[in-house]
């Protein structure tokens, strides 16, 4: 299964999770109350998937930001991640390979943690963040490959006391995917192809989202609720 961007993944995706909440919780469809679902994207992709689903739910859109920690040689090889306030969390076979220890990653936790900030206060501005307690909580990526940010979103969501965590992405690694289902209470995709090798391959339109990208998608969202 192919996407033709981020916003037509969204949209596919938005139907599988009607579907899953209307089977599971339709307490939590149509009437929309106070303790209903929150859609949180991981940005910046996640962030045009999570507003289809937002807006189809007719539920409230935040941002959960994470950071991928990058080996010092090989940026783009996720080796850990950061989210919320946590430690940093890593993948101790990466660190084995590459024959790294945690220690000798603390410059780039600390310039990782410190640009995770800058995003946090860019995208939410003024505004509080939204109370998970006892929500059921659907955190969107546009996709899985090593899914170390989900992993690390997760663990960090847990600590707010949700009542239920979906993970929910259009494409994931099947390996990935059947991983994470540890961390959440169900992980909804709607393609995990047996050849994967990286998100933007599952999608023709994979541009770049901006923060600019991102903020008016926030903006637009809560004008629209």
């Amino acid at each position: 299964m192919r996407f033709t961007d981020r916003r037509d993944a969204g949209r596919q995706l938005a139907r599988q999770v009607r579907e899953h909440l209307e089977a599971t919780r339709p307490d939590l469809i149509g009437g929309h109350p106070p303790d209903g679902p929150v859609v949180l994207a991981l940005p910046r992709g996640g962030v045009p998937v999570a507003a289809e689903i937002a807006h189809d739910l007719g539920a409230p859109l935040d941002v959960l930001v994470a950071r991928k920690i990058g080996a010092p040689d090989q940026p783009e090889l996720g080796i850990g991640a950061l989210a919320g306030e946590d430690p940093p969390l890593f993948d101790p076979r990466a660190l084995r390979y590459l024959g790294l220890t945690e220690e000798q990653l603390a410059a780039d936790v600390a310039r990782e943690r410190t640009e995770l900030h800058r995003r946090t206060d860019l995208y939410r501005g003024r505004r509080p963040p939204p109370d998970l307690a006892d929500r059921t909580v659907l955190l969107v990526d546009d996709g899985l490959a090593t899914g170390m940010t989900a992993r690390a979103a997760l663990r960090a969501l847990r600590r707010h006391g949700p009542a239920c965590v979906l993970l929910t992405v259009p494409v994931a690694s099947p390996t990935t995917a059947a991983a994470l289902a540890a961390e959440a209470d169900d992980v909804l995709c709607l393609s995990r192809p047996p050849d994967f090798r990286a998100v933007g391959e599952w999608y023709e339109d994979f541009t770049q989202v901006s923060d600019e990208d991102v903020i008016d998608i926030l903006q637009r969202a809560a004008a629209g609720r």
